[in-house]
């Protein structure tokens, strides 16, 4: 065998030996469409499954999952003071994971449903008395949301409704 011909076979088998040991792109794991509809259902159960998973981000990196956000878009997260990040923050999580995988247009209500679930749970936790306040809040963002997409649409107008409603139940209740 020709040294020319040796050198060939070398640097083939050098490239196959290379190719070879090289590891495919790691794809995310086949459950990944049942992990995030999991995630973004109604349910307290799975909100608080998502938080835990939030929190613990690393332990989900193969999924690849998009945990971004930008809360409550340009609308207060906390209006009126009612804190209303997280639930903007799964709702995020929601539409911009659906998106990715091709599947918004048949999760959209459910994610939108579970956004208001979550505004409602969390309005329960405030005073009886401003809780129609929030409450009303909720309302507004979720309508915002589904119809339009994106609390974006919430209205200094909303936000002054409720907070009026505030206002008298603390006068009320005084």
């Amino acid at each position: 065998m020709s040294k020319s011909v040796r050198s060939l076979l070398a640097a083939v088998f050098t490239v196959a030996a290379v190719l070879g040991a090289a590891t495919p792109a790691q794809a995310a794991p086949a459950d990944k469409p049942a992990v995030l509809s999991s995630f973004t259902q109604t349910s307290v159960s799975s909100y608080n499954s998502w938080n835990s998973a939030r929190q613990n981000q690393g332990a989900w990196a193969a999924y690849g999952f998009d945990w971004s956000t930008d809360y409550c878009s340009s609308s207060p997260d906390n209006p009126l003071g009612f804190d209303f990040k997280l639930s903007c923050h799964r709702h995020d999580f929601g539409y911009r994971n659906h998106k990715a995988m091709g599947t918004f247009a048949a999760n959209k209500s459910r994610v939108d449903s579970a956004f208001y679930e979550d505004l409602k749970r969390k309005c329960a936790t405030y005073n009886s008395v401003v809780r129609p306040a929030c409450t009303s809040l909720a309302w507004t963002y979720y309508q915002a949301v589904s119809v339009f997409g994106s609390v974006a649409a919430v209205t200094d107008a909303d936000i002054a409704k409720a907070a009026d409603i505030k206002a008298k139940a603390l006068a009320t209740a005084s």
